[in-house]
């Protein structure tokens, strides 16, 4: 066990309760801040609350004021805008302090969907094939991919903008979407190629040397063809949507050879792309078994019942654990 820490948890601005800024006490609806908070404090760290500001001279007197030899990284976003989490990062790294989670660099190749699947292809790991296209450019049809494709916007997470109406199988479904995602993000769109398959939740801990933590897969169990084919907004967040679908989110059941391979894969894909302590990797796995690379989420939730806690649960890793873990990650790197 190492020794207590001084801990400031930076979190977005509008996560602070004005009643409770120290989230001293549960709130009504159990957030992974409160929960990364109470934890911290459970493990006897000396903890302070801190909220990411564009006003930077705010956060500097913080970290004057607080001395953290660590700070523990929850933001998502600055000012309600996603891009900047990677300035949040580089600001904490010119102030040359400690912190858990992925730096400036990770953040920026994760967060581009491009970007990120650019930089797989040229490393052979497999990515769908895609298309970008430029906000406020002409709308340029490529013969180079086929349909059906899937619309995203370049910069989001969370599913945002995903839509059971983001698969499209014709020009003109593509350019109505990608209008829209323009229009509705003010921001690039990417459509890539539908890979039909069972898709996992790969979270992956540690450094140096990492670990697959046990797998996820979201399962969509209907017959037919009306209901979701990917893992669209409604599907992660609303229940009673799941439930009309008959999706669900379990452990997944995976032949040996296949689970070293996705493992391997994983772990490439987690160094390559400069992710640091902790990191989920969203796949698709052909019936030829085939990996495709969906997505690279670079600090994913955390809070106690989210699916990476639940993964850390069944690897063994208690909550407690789970949150030590990643600080002793964090502190080895710049020890």
């Amino acid at each position: 066990m190492m020794k207590k820490l001084n801990i400031t948890v930076l979190v977005d601005q509008g996560e602070i309760s004005a009643s409770d800024p120290d989230f001293l006490y549960p709130p009504e609806e159990p957030i992974t801040e409160y929960h990364v908070i109470e934890t911290l404090r459970e493990l006897g760290h000396n903890v302070s609350v801190l909220g990411a500001d564009k006003n930077v001279e705010n956060m500097i007197r913080g970290f004057k004021e607080y001395e953290p030899e660590l700070i523990f990284n929850l933001t998502e976003h600055l000012a309600g805008d996603r891009k900047f989490d990677k300035n949040i990062a580089s600001f904490i790294e010119m102030m040359d302090i400690p912190f858990t989670g992925t730096g400036s660099t990770g953040l920026l190749l994760t967060r581009d969907k491009r970007l990120c699947k650019q930089l797989l292809s040229l490393h052979r790991i497999r990515v769908p094939k895609f298309v970008f296209f430029p906000f406020k450019k002409t709308i340029k049809l490529s013969k180079t991919i086929k349909f059906p494709l899937v619309v995203k916007p370049v910069l989001e997470d969370s599913s945002e903008g995903i839509s059971n109406a983001s698969i499209v199988e014709s020009e003109d479904a593509l350019r109505d979407r990608v209008k829209f995602v323009h229009e509705g993000w003010k921001q690039g769109a990417i459509a890539e190629e539908y890979i039909d398959g069972r898709e996992f939740y790969v979270g992956v801990i540690g450094n140096k040397k990492l670990r697959v933590l046990p797998i996820r897969e979201c399962r969509f169990n209907f017959e037919g063809s009306e209901g979701p084919r990917l893992a669209t907004y409604r599907v992660k967040w609303n229940p009673e949507y799941r439930k009309k679908w008959k999706i669900s989110f379990d452990f997944a059941d995976i032949e040996t050879q296949i689970m070293k391979k996705i493992e391997r894969t994983c772990k490439k894909v987690f160094k390559i792309l400069q992710l640091k302590d902790y990191a989920r990797i969203d796949i698709r796995l052909t019936s030829e078994g085939d990996i495709y690379i969906l997505e690279a989420n670079a600090n994913p939730d955390i809070g106690y019942g989210d699916e990476f806690a639940e993964s850390a649960e069944k690897g063994g890793i208690s909550y407690l654990d789970l949150i030590q873990q990643i600080i002793e990650n964090a502190f080895k790197r710049y020890a």
